[in-house]
C-alpha cells in the first residue's frame, strides 16, 4: 500500500483574529481534495521552532510535505508535486502542462510577490505604502486577463487557478479597487466543494487547538 501523503502545518494560531483560513497548508489540502488524494496532517509549533523543523523547511515556515521518499517545502513546489499526481489539477498534454506551470509561477512571482509585502505594509499602518502603484498595476493586468476567460488554462480548472484565487482572496487585496472579473473569478474558484472542504478542515484544526489551549 502506498504511503499517505503528509502535509505539515502549524500546531496552533491565535483565534479568532489570527491567520486561520489563510495559512498556506490550505493550498495543499485543497489540491488533495480536488485530486481525491488522501492525506494526513502533521504539526510543528508556532513558536520555539526545532532544529528538525529547520531541516525540513530552512526558513522555519509551513507548509512542507512528505510523500514517500519525497520531502519538499514551499507551497508552490508542493502544489506542482501534487498536481503531477492527478490530471484533475494539470493537463497531461505538453501545451496544457506548460501553460499550467506558467500561470502557477506567475501567481507566485508576478502577483503574490507584490501583494504580500503590500499587505504587510498596510496592516502595519505605514503612512505611505510605496508598493501601492505596483500592486495596482499587477492587479489591473490580471483583471484584463480574467475578463476574457473563465479559467487560466484553456477551458478547465487547474492548480494554477487554485493558486491565483488563493492569492487574490485576501480581504485587503479583494477590496483594492473595482475589479469585477477578478472578484467573480475568486468567487467561482473558492465556491468549489474541494475548497470548502479544505477550508473547513483547516479551520477545525486550528479551532480544536485553540480550544485545547483554553482548557489547559
Amino acid at each position: 500500500m502506498a504511503n499517505k501523503l503528509t502535509i505539515w502545518t502549524l500546531d496552533w494560531v491565535p483565534m479568532p483574529d489570527g491567520p486561520a483560513g489563510f495559512v498556506r497548508d490550505l493550498r495543499l489540502r485543497w489540491a488533495c481534495e480536488e485530486a481525491g488524494i488522501d492525506y494526513d496532517v502533521g504539526t510543528v509549533p508556532l513558536a520555539e521552532k526545532s532544529p528538525e523543523h529547520f531541516l525540513r523547511q530552512p526558513f522555519g515556515q509551513v507548509p512542507f510535505l512528505k510523500d514517500g521518499a519525497v520531502e519538499i517545502f514551499e507551497s508552490g513546489a508542493c502544489l506542482i508535486h501534487i498536481a503531477r499526481k492527478s490530471e484533475a489539477l494539470m493537463p497531461r498534454d505538453p501545451v496544457g502542462e506548460a501553460e499550467t506551470l506558467q500561470w502557477t509561477i506567475a501567481a507566485l512571482n508576478s502577483v503574490e510577490m507584490v501583494s504580500v509585502p503590500w499587505w504587510f505594509l498596510e496592516v502595519s499602518g505605514a503612512a505611505e505604502n510605496g508598493l501601492t502603484g505596483w500592486l495596482e498595476s499587477r492587479l489591473a493586468h490580471i483583471e484584463r486577463v480574467l475578463e476574457g476567460r473563465e479559467w487560466l488554462v484553456s477551458d478547465r480548472f487547474t492548480v494554477a487557478d487554485l493558486l491565483l484565487a488563493d492569492v487574490l482572496r485576501v480581504k485587503k487585496v479583494r477590496a483594492f479597487g473595482d475589479r469585477p472579473a477578478s472578484e467573480a473569478y475568486v468567487r467561482r474558484v473558492t465556491g468549489r466543494p474541494a475548497f470548502q472542504r479544505a477550508h473547513a478542515a483547516q479551520m477545525a484544526h486550528f479551532q480544536a487547538a485553540d480550544d485545547a489551549r483554553r482548557r489547559a
